[in-house]
């Protein structure tokens, strides 16, 4: 078959008639979790040349006061998740207890943490470049209770 048949032609304009009222749609109302239909802001905005760049971290704390770094090996938890609901934590820090279960659960013959906090390390940036300097800044802290 050499030409698309009248109804096939009609269901191809009718999906790219959909999809750019979707595309349309998104833009004007949409947000980043509309994607691929919203607008994508971090690809849309950018910070000032100097603005400090966060490096995010989750890290926990044992008994004996060993600080272990609970990313996604040690936790299955992207990096990703916890930044996506750090201000759910911040709400509410005993949230950070699933993050001790599942480090918990990957690694059961490890010290019980006691502590679990995030930490984002600004990055000192200058004109664009790092300066090499940086200060962390632990954002949510929580503690079990003693």
């Amino acid at each position: 078959m050499d030409t698309l048949t009248t109804h096939g032609r009609l269901a191809r304009l009718g999906a790219t008639a959909l999809g750019l009222a979707l595309l349309l749609a998104g833009t004007v109302r949409g947000v980043d979790d509309h994607f691929p239909f919203g607008p994508f802001r971090m690809y849309s905005t950018s910070v000032p040349a100097d603005a400090a760049a966060p490096d995010t971290r989750v890290e926990g704390v044992d008994r004996a006061g060993t600080v272990v770094a609970l990313g996604q090996e040690a936790t299955g938890i992207r990096r990703a998740e916890i930044e996506g609901q750090q201000g759910r934590y911040a709400a509410d820090p005993s949230r950070l207890r699933q993050v001790v279960e599942a480090y918990a659960e990957r690694h059961p013959d490890a010290p019980e943490l006691v502590e679990v906090r995030i930490v984002v390390r600004w990055y000192g940036i200058r004109q664009g470049r790092p300066t090499g300097t940086w200060t962390d800044e632990t954002a949510v802290r929580w503690q079990a209770s003693r």
